[in-house]
């Protein structure tokens, strides 16, 4: 979505500091570089930035071959060029075995975030840097338009979050693509096209050039960026209201784990939004399956809410957790494990 972006003018060196401000406290920082526009752009201006610093962390490239395309080959080794004459390390990880016939993109996110935390762990690496710009923003928000995602999905992509104990930061998020591209034509660095990015078989490419004639409508990617910065505010507000309310309504202290018991009376006089925030941590805090998919979270809601109005007890299970409600005691705890029929695999 970058095409209608006004500002395609190159990164100036003054801009670094606020761009890896995140990264100045780290101790070592893996840059994931693929080869492209992008993540070419961070490896140079995070190189840039560090030769500039009396001290900081360790910079070390890393480029994931998902094994899909002859060409990427060529393109680490592209990478590993440009590393070495910025002083850096660099490693290849490969994603090897049999890949998926459907969900290739989705299978291959998982699969670099796998080997990029398997290297950190190795190396000693407290974070991973990434090249998300503000055009993945907004196709992010798009795509979870799409899917019916809530608030807390159209927050978009986060500057910094965490996997594993190792903090996942995205320096470029706020910058336009076309600015990236033209540091490296500035520069006269090569970089990369992936021809996935123009496939049309997969949604974020479609979105894209959807994402184009929205921007000639004026909702381009700033605008949607700053849409979906708007939405994190609000969520981070929601869910602070959350951590205040928890315990209070909760008839034993909040576990760590296992059973949680809510008044049920004081959460159905909430306001839907906070109660069904409520439900689902206690669902995932008990539960064993992951997180509670929005629609059927919201559908649960509802048959509780109704039930205990009309004064009927009431048993569901959703994701691992059974949840059950007497009176004004809501409690949720794990269910039962599930035991297949004869002849089910």
């Amino acid at each position: 979505m970058s095409a209608a972006e006004p500002d395609g003018s190159p990164i100036a060196d003054h801009e670094l500091g606020a761009f890896f401000s995140d990264l100045a406290d780290c101790r070592r920082v893996i840059l994931a570089v693929s080869g492209g526009p992008d993540s070419t752009a961070l490896l140079l201006l995070a190189g840039r930035w560090r030769a500039a610093q009396r001290k900081g962390p360790d910079l070390i490239a890393a480029t994931v071959d998902h094994g899909l395309r002859p060409e990427a080959m060529a393109e680490a080794a592209m990478v590993a060029e440009l590393a070495a004459k910025l002083g850096l390390p660099h490693h290849i990880l490969a994603w090897t075995g049999e890949k998926p016939a459907t969900g290739l993109q989705e299978a291959a996110r998982a699969a670099r975030y796998r080997l990029l935390l398997g290297l950190a762990g190795e190396q000693g690496a407290d974070a991973i840097a990434t090249a998300h710009t503000q055009d993945d923003q907004a196709e992010t928000l798009l795509m979870r338009i799409v899917r019916g995602s809530g608030l807390s999905g159209l927050a978009g992509i986060k500057r910094k979050s965490a996997r594993d104990g190792v903090a996942l930061l995205r320096p470029f998020l706020d910058v336009a693509k076309a600015r990236l591209t033209a540091t490296l034509r500035a520069a006269g660095v090569a970089f990369a096209e992936d021809p996935s990015n123009e496939d049309p078989r997969f949604t974020r490419v479609r979105l894209r050039r959807l994402g184009s004639e929205l921007a000639a409508e004026g909702l381009d990617g700033a605008r949607l960026a700053g849409l979906a910065r708007r939405l994190a505010r609000a969520d981070a507000a929601l869910e602070a209201v959350v951590d205040e309310w928890l315990a209070g309504l909760s008839r034993r202290p909040w576990p760590e784990a296992g059973p949680v018991e809510l008044d049920a009376g004081a959460l159905f006089r909430l306001p839907d939004e906070i109660s069904i925030r409520m439900l689902a941590r206690a669902i995932e805090r008990a539960g064993d399956e992951g997180p509670v998919e929005l629609g059927k979270l919201e559908a649960l809601h509802s048959a509780f809410a109704q039930s205990h109005a009309g004064n009927r007890s009431l048993k569901r299970t959703l994701a691992g957790a059974a949840v059950s409600l007497e009176g004004d005691a809501l409690a949720v705890t794990r269910a039962p494990a599930r035991h297949n029929r004869p002849g089910q695999p």
